[in-house]
């Protein structure tokens, strides 16, 4: 029977490189899988999904697959989602479709909570509804297990502002619940402001 995964992880852990190794792995063993994302990802092209490692594939977006055919759905054997927090409702309802009426699995890659500590739309529905919840780790600069996604600028962590703001590793960093909670950045902080000006 197949399942729905959702493989969660603050910024950093590697999400998106697992997706494209999960994909990498479908098609080595002759297989096909298809990778999607939400259009909502823009950071490094509409139809391309590329991990900070610089491993990239080409994707096709969530508000297409939602469109396409469900024969042609069931010609691949695997569905890999990547950024799936940016995920409507609507749009992990179609991805339970796939699996529980088509028979195909659904592999989901995405951050759990925003940088409020709030849980985005797709995940809230991946939580409520995967038959798998699996944690992707990274840890914060102290060493603990990095839970949250602070986002930050030269005056420190910021704490109000829209949902999604695209910028990655220039305004976002992992940090354990403690740190996050005080606005701690560590003492590479300065070092994160030079990567990002």
């Amino acid at each position: 029977m197949a399942k729905l995964f959702f493989r969660y992880g603050a910024m950093g852990s590697s999400k998106t490189a697992n997706a494209l190794m999960v994909e990498y792995n479908y098609r080595e063993r002759g297989k096909k899988a298809i990778l999607a994302k939400p259009k909502t990802d823009t950071r490094d092209g509409e139809y391309v999904i590329k991990s900070r490692i610089g491993l990239e594939r080409p994707c096709v977006l969530m508000e297409d697959l939602v469109l396409m055919d469900d024969e042609y759905i069931q010609g691949y054997d695997c569905v890999i989602v990547d950024e799936a927090q940016f995920c409507s409702k609507e749009q992990i309802e179609f991805l339970v479709h796939v699996v529980d009426d088509l028979n195909v699995p659904v592999i989901c890659y995405g951050l759990r909570a925003d940088f409020r500590n709030e849980l985005f739309p797709g995940s809230l529905w991946l939580l409520a509804w995967a038959d798998v919840i699996e944690e992707i780790k990274t840890v914060c600069w102290c060493g603990k297990a990095a839970k949250c996604n602070a986002r930050f600028n030269e005056n420190g962590i910021i704490r109000e502002g829209d949902q999604v703001f695209l910028a990655g590793n220039s305004s976002y960093v992992a940090v354990c619940r403690k740190h996050w909670k005080e606005g701690n950045l560590g003492p590479n902080f300065k070092k994160l402001l030079e990567e990002k000006w």
